[in-house]
């Protein structure tokens, strides 16, 4: 790097002294002063060394790369999203459709059984009625998703006993009132723990019990030929 004195650098520079003072002042140039004289610091001529083209296209190619694995990673992520989506929705259309299924049961049992008990006008609101709590009270004891249906066909095995069936003493009747204390009990709005109450009240007493039948391993009642208020308070 050489030195020049002021005029020297306006010369050199083909410009003013003014101006090679400005420069000094903005820092584009640098200077010194030896001896109480400024000199104006000049940069060497010399050209800069050029960066390896190698390194360059290095860089470019590990760019290239990584954009094409993370375009890859989106896409299996997407596809992945929208596979989650689908079996959701499968799920949920599983579901619905074994309450819909349920609903028409239970609100078959029912007709059959209010028809008995009932005025005829009276029948569809108390079915109605008795489908719309037994909707609501599954719905606050589980969320629809298919780890419920395991819960629920435990408590169905529990309706279940080891006795054969019994005969009824009214025999040569018509059997249309007979109905499973199960259906009997939603029917009438029991909670849960009073459900279970009386499953265990029947089954205690279905030895001595006449009133008590059994059909297919599971309780069942005539509530329109014997009177059941002794099991079911």
């Amino acid at each position: 790097m050489g030195k020049m004195t002021v005029a020297e650098a306006a010369e050199h520079f083909k410009i003013s002294k003014e101006a090679i003072h400005n420069r000094v002042r903005r820092g584009t140039l640098n200077s010194v002063i030896e001896n109480g004289v400024k000199y104006v610091l000049l940069p060497d001529d010399k050209p800069r060394a050029q960066p390896d083209s190698r390194f360059h296209d290095y860089i470019e190619k590990e760019n290239a790369r990584l954009k094409e694995k993370n375009e890859k990673l989106e896409s299996q992520i997407n596809r992945l999203r929208d596979q989650r989506e689908q079996m959701l929705i499968a799920e949920r259309e599983k579901v619905e459709q074994i309450y819909k299924e349920r609903d028409e049961q239970l609100k078959s049992v029912l007709q059959v059984f209010a028809s008995k008990l009932l005025p005829a006008t009276a029948v569809e609101s108390v079915v109605e009625e008795a489908v719309s709590a037994e909707i609501v009270e599954e719905a606050a004891e589980e969320e629809a998703m298919p780890e419920a249906f395991a819960t629920e066909a435990l408590e169905d095995e529990s309706d279940i006993v080891e006795v054969e069936d019994k005969p009824d003493p009214f025999e040569d009747d018509d059997f249309d009132d007979l109905v499973s204390l199960k259906d009997f009990m939603k029917l009438k709005g029991y909670g849960k723990k009073q459900r279970k109450r009386v499953k265990e009240r029947f089954k205690a007493n279905i030895e001595e019990d006449s009133r008590i039948l059994v059909r297919g391993g599971k309780l069942h009642l005539r509530p329109y030929h014997y009177d059941y208020s002794d099991l079911l308070e």
